[in-house]
């Protein structure tokens, strides 16, 4: 094992230059000047002006010198400075990170909890009730979108309660009680849409197991049912659901972008929209950079994984 996670790390450096590369294409491929946009408040700006700002914002040069010089500074560990407030990007995402993180974790434990939950008693009970019950709120899930049921249940509880979520943000180390209270329903949002597939997965992933052999030579031993469930069934029926889980980390942070902005969480996604509307395309690159590299890790903590759960896999 020691030799694939060797391996996997070696081959982590050509992918994060990939996605590099991708990011900062794409991000010069969005329409909008950042030039433009700062000078936009002086009407007196002559070209003079806007030639130079863009040289001193290095955007006079090629792209491929741009590049270079970013990936040269990304190296060092220098994710550049903002082209909109000259702040350093990396100190940016630093203050923003901790929200973010939090609001992850929280829904990847929500997501992790009910769809597991919902799969193995979906599985376990098949063609019952609660089975039909448990595969209609997993089509629910899918089909809705996390930001249109944020909004749906912000409005509804502002109809009937006259609630808002706040307008000031409570750390976790300031205040631990107000911030999980703020945290859980943007968590519990994001973390129901990503649990319909968990559960999928995880109820296919058991039915297949609880039709093995084994399983039905443990039952006819008469060992109880919870225990032929959890420990011989559910344990071997994980790795795929792992593999959901991990994929899905990056649809996590994706939608923490919408639902920061939706209940005022002062996180990354909320700083990445900020930096799309002002074209900070530096702030940009470096955010969907550190999201990309931090997606790249987990998968390779979720293939690794695999070995822990299951003794029959075998690394080569």
């Amino acid at each position: 094992m020691q030799q694939y996670i060797v391996r996997r790390l070696i081959l982590l450096f050509p992918v994060v230059i990939g996605v590099s590369f991708l990011v900062f294409a794409v991000m010069h491929m969005v329409p909008g000047d950042t030039v433009m946009l700062r000078l936009a408040e002086s009407p007196t700006a002559s070209q003079r002006d806007i030639e130079e700002l863009r040289q001193e914002l290095g955007l006079d040069e090629p792209f491929l010198v741009q590049y270079l010089n970013w990936l040269g500074d990304l190296v060092r560990g220098d994710l550049g400075r903002s082209l909109w407030t000259n702040d350093p990007v990396a100190s940016d995402i630093m203050k923003r990170m901790p929200v973010t993180a939090e609001l992850g974790v929280l829904a990847a434990l929500i997501s992790a909890v009910m769809g597991i939950s919902a799969g193995v008693v979906s599985a376990v009970r098949q063609d019952s009730v609660s089975d039909y019950f448990t595969r209609i709120v997993m089509t629910l899930g899918l089909a809705v979108p996390n930001f249109a049921l944020a909004t749906l249940v912000l409005v509804l509880l502002g109809l009937w309660f006259e609630w808002s979520p706040g307008v000031w943000y409570h750390s976790l180390a300031d205040d631990p009680v107000a911030n999980l209270r703020q945290m859980f329903l943007p968590a519990l949002l994001l973390g129901f849409s990503l649990s319909a597939s968990i559960a999928r997965m995880t109820r296919s992933s058991m039915l297949e197991v609880l039709r093995q052999d084994y399983v039905r030579t443990a039952t006819a031993k008469g060992l109880a049912a919870r225990t032929v469930i959890f420990r011989h069934a559910l344990k071997n029926a994980m790795p795929p659901v792992l593999t959901i889980i991990g994929l899905q980390f990056g649809f996590l942070l994706g939608g923490a972008v919408v639902i920061e902005s939706i209940f005022g969480l002062p996180g990354l996604g909320r700083l990445m929209l900020d930096a799309i509307n002002q074209r900070d395309y530096v702030l940009i690159q470096g955010a969907v950079f550190v999201i990309a590299t931090t997606y790249v890790l987990i998968n390779i903590v979720v293939d690794v994984s695999y070995g822990l759960l299951d003794p029959r896999i075998r690394y080569a």
